[in-house]
């Protein structure tokens, strides 16, 4: 444990927060028995966590996953483990859209928001509002042993979560469609292959590797790291010429900056850099 952070003294019912290496924040669903299935106090839970991690300039990159090997996360809770809490399919319309609006997709939306980078680490299952959940970090580390999908229709539900749209995204229209009108969940491997995962790590090896990799991009300079993220997350929705009028004014940011100079002077003396974000 690093206490570069006040991130990790945070207590949440539903959740476990900690720094295991420098600048490195870890959030970890905390409901094992359940599968990690989300409810409203986790997605409560949630959104403060990636607040403070999103403020905390200490903290440059995020782990997200969950408890116990069974699951990263399987959706909402559907099974009635937490019946006051859990994912409420019988209420009105009205109910259902605040539901969903202020819950999962608001976490969905918090974490494609940040201007940090994000990593889910996957064991077990990820399917539905899990997957879901994945796709909205910027990468996906799953052991060989995890299997990733959408089950949504096999209830009767939606890829409500902000499936319909990162889905076709990670593996194409024709795909997506394909794995939830057919309820499909694929190995680690299978994954992989069609865009769901970065990388696939032996099991026992994921930890360590998705940590490294963390702790890795947070000693990069948070100044670069940030705006990179910015503009290529702009770019996949705007022409070339807009894209390059937005690198015009990252430049403007980034080469005047103490980070520049430093690398600059690392490089020369051939040594490694040490970056402050400034």
């Amino acid at each position: 444990m690093h206490a570069d952070s006040h991130f990790a003294d945070l207590s949440f019912k539903t959740l476990i927060c900690d720094t295991p290496r420098p600048g490195v924040a870890r959030i970890i669903l905390n409901r094992p028995a359940s599968m990690n299935a989300y409810t409203h106090h986790m997605t409560d839970d949630l959104l403060a966590a990636i607040a403070l991690y999103r403020d905390d300039d200490s903290l440059r990159a995020l782990v997200l996953t969950g408890a116990g090997e069974r699951a990263f996360c399987t959706g909402g809770d559907l099974g009635g483990s937490d019946p006051e809490h859990s994912r409420n399919v019988a209420r009105s319309a009205m109910g259902q859209g605040r539901e969903m609006r202020e819950g999962m997709q608001a976490v969905v939306l918090a974490l494609r928001r940040l201007d940090k980078p994000s990593l889910a680490m996957v064991r077990g299952y990820a399917v539905a509002g899990g997957l879901a959940l994945a796709l909205a970090c910027d990468f996906r580390f799953a052991a060989r042993s995890a299997k990733l999908g959408d089950t949504s229709n096999k209830a009767g539900l939606l890829p409500d979560e902000g499936g319909a749209w990162l889905f076709p995204r990670a593996m194409g229209l024709d795909r997506a469609l394909k794995m939830t009108l057919m309820h499909e969940i694929y190995p680690a491997d299978e994954a992989e292959r069609l865009g769901l995962v970065t990388e696939v790590v032996d099991d026992a090896g994921l930890e360590a590797r998705t940590l490294d990799f963390c702790e890795a991009l947070a000693a990069k300079a948070p100044l670069a790291v940030r705006l990179s993220k910015m503009m290529m997350e702009k770019a996949l929705t705007i022409g070339l010429e807009a894209s390059l009028s937005d690198a015009q004014m990252a430049v403007m940011i980034t080469n005047p900056s103490e980070d520049v100079r430093e690398g600059v002077a690392a490089f020369r003396e051939k040594r490694a850099p040490v970056f402050k974000g400034r």
